[in-house]
């Protein structure tokens, strides 16, 4: 009984991790890099490389771009003040047709030129958990269903494995590679099973309203008033009102919200209906200091100053809620933390990548030649080392394409996501037409790649290492050459190993045939 159980749940186990492990990788890997978003953010647009200013501009150096707001009879206006990991100030609003956004240097105020590029925090990061496939919501769908076959995975994999402790000491780098991706397998699954499971988990529950939206839908008219409700922003509940009513100063209602808060300093400051009757100014408290998302926003009469909420007190199913988003999001600042998340991150990939190889290697002599056999390992090249080579396409595309780029009327932006799937695209097909070189040549690609992406950012930006490690502003940058070298290395490495193995597979299959074997 017990031995029929444990085979069922080896089933459920590799089918599970088969089926879904393209998406899963796709999911983790574009994860793992938006731990660190606002540094590839300064990698890809130079000119925010600045340092940070000592002492932060008042809210009505930004009076200018409020009133081209009013004027373009835009729904919201709002300013992000500089933080630890992202020294300027970003202004944005929005109308019917387009949404405007400008980075504002910290110490002059001047408007800096637009990168022309969505970065990380405009593409990875979304796309880690919609895909970026928004047709009704398709992709985070997709993404919930591979996070259950995800914790469905961590699960069984428990189960399966009786010895759990025991191969967590176990690596053996020179044995047969079956072995080896096995032991790798095994290995970064017990080392980050918590992270897996409480990553995986929290990542439901932030979208949690999109796969239960009866309990929304229980408790509130639409979607709209819990979005509201949820994120402190019930304040906004009202009608469009006149135009030609004016803003009162920023700054004014800025120190009631400071004095509210103790002497915190607001991360956002969004103006409502700007130039309405209706206008309202809200300040939100950033989570730095903190694990939980709280949302706490005071909202103020955007024309008369009158206070009109502060939405602070969670219940303690919402505060549960807050805390797991905000281990998920990792929002808070704390650099040894982050650190970690990024390397448990790759060892999720790492694990979701044997997973594959070791299924592939089981089946490999009995099935390579078979039509089902090769779709798999072309999916699984482009779903594992595709996806890394097209992340780098994008980099470089960032690197080379010029500032007002335009192509088939497509702006520079939608150029450089158009260079990430083209990429991606040709991954899938190259595993398919060279199913025996494609791991090989792709590990080859990347190194490739990797320092091809650090050469050119120093030669179009003039930051080498020597530069940005010398000043403190500029370790992020640092930060991201030395993680795309270390990738680099690590795919040169990997491409040398498998072209040893394979010319020795060679030579042995020859010294058979010769000896009549």
């Amino acid at each position: 009984m017990k031995q029929d159980f444990r085979r069922s749940m080896g089933w459920l186990h590799t089918w599970a991790g088969v089926v879904l492990g393209s998406i899963l990788f796709a999911i983790f890997w574009m994860g793992t890099l938006s731990v660190f978003d606002s540094e590839i953010d300064q990698w890809m647009k130079p000119a925010t490389r600045i340092a940070p200013a000592h002492n932060i501009l008042p809210l009505e150096s930004f009076r200018s771009s409020l009133d081209e707001a009013i004027a373009a009879k835009a729904s919201f206006w709002n300013v992000t003040l500089p933080s630890d990991r992202d020294a300027m100030f970003h202004t944005r609003y929005g109308t019917r047709k387009k949404m405007i956004s400008r980075d504002i240097d910290p110490v002059t105020g001047r408007t800096l030129p637009d990168s022309g590029t969505l970065g990380a925090t405009g593409f990875i990061f979304p796309f880690h958990y919609t895909l970026n496939i928004e047709l009704m919501n398709l992709g985070e769908w997709i993404v919930g269903m591979a996070s259950m076959a995800m914790l469905v995975l961590c699960v069984t994999g428990v189960i399966i494995h009786r010895k759990i402790f025991a191969e967590f000491f176990t690596f053996r780098p020179r044995a047969k590679p079956r072995r080896m991706l096995l032991d790798l397998h095994n290995l970064s699954g017990v080392l980050g099973l918590p992270f897996h499971i409480f990553l995986t988990f929290s990542g439901l529950v932030i979208l949690g309203a999109t796969y239960f939206p009866a309990g929304v839908n229980s408790i509130y008219p639409n979607t709209r008033a819990y979005f509201f409700e949820s994120n402190g922003l019930s304040f906004l509940s009202v009608k469009h009102g006149k135009p030609g009513a004016p803003v009162i100063s920023l700054d004014e209602t800025a120190a009631r919200a400071r004095l509210l808060w103790g002497g915190e300093t607001p991360h956002l400051v969004l103006v409502a209906n700007p130039g309405m009757t209706t206008s309202r100014i809200a300040f939100f408290r950033g989570n730095e200091k903190q694990v939980v998302i709280d949302r706490d926003v005071i909202a103020f009469n955007g024309s008369t100053g009158e206070f009109l909420s502060r939405s602070s007190h969670l219940t303690p199913i919402m505060r549960s809620q807050r805390f797991l988003n905000g281990l998920h999001l990792i929002e808070f600042h704390h650099w040894v933390l982050r650190w970690i998340y990024f390397l448990l991150g790759l060892g999720s990939c790492v694990l979701i990548a044997t997973g594959f190889l070791f299924w592939m290697e089981s089946r490999r002599k009995k099935q390579e030649k078979q039509i089902g056999f090769r779709l798999v390992e072309a999916i699984a090249s482009g779903s594992i080392t595709g996806i890394i080579l097209a992340t780098l396409g994008f980099f470089i595309a960032n690197r080379l394409l010029p500032s007002d780029a335009h192509l088939l009327g497509l702006e520079r932006s939608a150029l450089e996501v158009r260079v990430f799937y083209f990429v991606w695209l040709v991954t899938f097909l190259h595993g398919w037409v060279r199913p025996r070189q494609v791991w090989f040549e792709q590990s080859a690609a990347i190194s490739l790649l990797a320092f091809t992406a650090v050469i050119l950012n120093w030669i179009t930006t003039g930051d080498h290492l020597l530069r940005t490690l010398t000043h403190r502003y500029l370790w992020p940058v640092a930060g991201m050459d030395i993680v795309l070298l270390a990738g680099g290395a690590l795919g040169l490495l990997t491409a040398v190993f498998l072209f040893r193995r394979a010319r020795n597979g060679v030579v042995a299959m020859r010294s058979a045939e010769e000896h009549g074997v």
